[in-house]
């Protein structure tokens, strides 16, 4: 697997201009598509896209197998036959942040009503025999991850909360008569589930082909851990560290850092090692073969977590007492790489990582993550700024974790600033795109640029704050954000710094 030298952007699903309120596979991602190829770019990376937990993340989702049906594109639907359109006349539009509320009291009911009626003329529709067929296929193929979360699912919207351990006790437990008894009972909602999730994928499929059409990869993001409330959890409980009331003993977060004073206590339950080595690591055979089918290129967030993970008590308020415990990472990938192939992985590796983090990264030829906003403070961040970066390194502006460039640059000092111009010359201001040129000419195998920047927004326009549980994820591009002049602008740097190439060299079909 080899890594070559191209660039790319970073630009969530969710922020596209799609109508409905919030972005999603239709025609507004196939316009981006196009924007990406008219700009000579190879790389499109998205966040998580699971369905969304507490707080809308990506990052806290309920399944780490599953779509998030947000992302389906009712116009599509209603092309497919599958709802009338005057149905879905009068959502929001293309234009705004996403208004999540709307968004569940709004779009979902209509996408279950078009899965309805998929279900209702599928089987008898000559017109809709081809799809009915894949549909059924997928079901088969996907069963091992398919059944849990549609049965999760309905169950999160029976009782109101995605807190399985709330429960009744024989379905938290699981019993077999009980859950039986469920399937019965909500046979038809359960398949409304598995429709949008076929949906979710055939629109997703569709547009990965046309991408790749233009030689675009899209780099996906896998979070190391899974959120306690899952359909994952409450499916293999026997994988993580729960007590005997299915409660966390330990769960996962970080030390205090330069987001947090007091740490992150992400809450999510950590795993149970060893039971997955005597497994062969089968349930992370089974999540990163279907990251496989989603992504062309994985990167792995908090790749630091697989070396050593910092393991809080459950019932800490907060991340400090937490301690580092060591995680058998170099078995997991070589079991990995025996069921499954070179693996095209991009460590995410920021942060506090140590020379058995970068030794793990580098046994793995994996290649790292630098960010160039983190190289302005004092040399020992120098790590992060060009002249510092190894062939082996995805580079960005920023990332979705960050400020934008242009918000960074209005709330850091005189010190900040005068590394950056001693770099780069004045900037008069505006920062963004002499940083975006400095990235660009590096050595770095892969370049990546938020959209943010290109558009050279101000904080207005940040995706997520870390450790803030409110107001992030909403962000949306402006409608007319794609100009010839815009791609131009990006096509002339791909040419003058040698990036126009297809990401990944590889004899591996993905």
């Amino acid at each position: 697997m080899i890594f070559q030298r191209s660039s790319g952007v970073l630009l969530h699903i969710t922020s596209l201009p799609s109508y409905g309120g919030i972005g999603d596979f239709g025609p507004a991602a196939l316009d981006f598509v196009e924007f990406l190829a008219a700009a000579k770019q190879h790389v499109w990376q998205v966040l998580p896209l699971c369905p969304t937990g507490y707080g809308n993340s990506p990052y806290a989702g309920s399944s780490a197998f599953a779509g998030n049906p947000y992302l389906i594109s009712l116009e599509y639907l209603a092309d497919w036959g599958w709802i009338e359109g005057e149905r879905i006349a009068g959502l929001a539009g293309r234009s705004g942040n996403v208004v999540f509320e709307e968004i569940e009291g709004r779009k979902l009911p209509l996408l279950y009503e078009a899965a309805g009626n998929f279900l209702d003329r599928g089987p008898h529709d000559p017109e809709l025999a081809g799809q009915w067929r894949r549909f059924e296929e997928f079901c088969a193929r996907e069963s091992n991850w398919l059944t849990d979360y549609a049965l999760y699912a309905e169950l999160r919207r029976r009782f109101k909360t995605g807190a399985w351990t709330a429960w009744p006790d024989e379905i938290k437990r699981r019993d077999p008569k009980a859950l039986a008894k469920l399937a019965a009972d909500a046979g038809r909602t359960l398949a409304q589930e598995q429709v949008l999730q076929f949906a979710f994928a055939t629109q997703w499929m569709n547009l990965r082909a046309a991408a790749a059409q233009h030689g675009i990869r899209i780099l996906g993001d896998v979070a190391i851990f899974v959120s306690m409330d899952s359909a994952d959890v409450w499916a293999h409980p026997e994988i993580f560290e729960l007590d005997g009331k299915l409660a966390p003993i330990h769960i996962a977060g970080v030390p205090p850092d330069y987001f947090s004073p007091t740490g992150q206590r992400w809450g999510n339950p950590l795993y149970r090692w060893n039971v997955l080595e005597e497994r062969g690591f089968d349930w992370w055979v089974d999540r990163i073969r279907r990251s496989r089918e989603l992504y062309d290129i994985i990167r792995l967030d908090h790749f630091r977590g697989f070396e050593s993970y910092w393991s809080i008590k459950a019932d800490e308020v907060t991340a400090i007492n937490g301690e580092w415990v060591k995680a058998p990472g170099l078995q997991l990938f070589r079991s990995l790489e025996a069921m499954l192939g070179p693996l095209p992985l991009v460590a995410e590796d920021l942060g506090l990582i140590t020379p058995e983090v970068e030794a793990l990264r580098i046994e793995l030829a994996m290649p790292g993550m630098r960010v160039l906003q983190f190289g302005f403070s004092d040399k020992g961040a120098h790590m992060h700024l060009p002249h510092q970066f190894a062939p082996g390194t995805v580079a960005y502006t920023g990332t979705h974790d960050n400020d934008t460039t242009q918000g960074w640059w209005k709330v850091t000092g005189e010190a900040e600033h005068a590394a950056v111009e001693a770099l780069v010359g004045p900037v008069h201001d505006r920062p963004t795109w002499p940083l975006i040129r400095a990235t660009a000419g590096s050595v770095a195998e892969v370049a990546i640029y938020p959209v943010q920047d290109l558009l050279e927004l101000g904080s207005e326009a940040r995706m997520n704050t870390p450790a803030v549980p409110h107001g992030n994820w909403s962000w949306r591009v402006p409608e007319g954000s794609w100009t010839e002049e815009l791609s131009s602008r990006l096509a002339e740097i791909v040419d003058v710094t040698d990036r126009d190439n297809d990401p990944i060299k590889t004899t591996l079909a993905f």
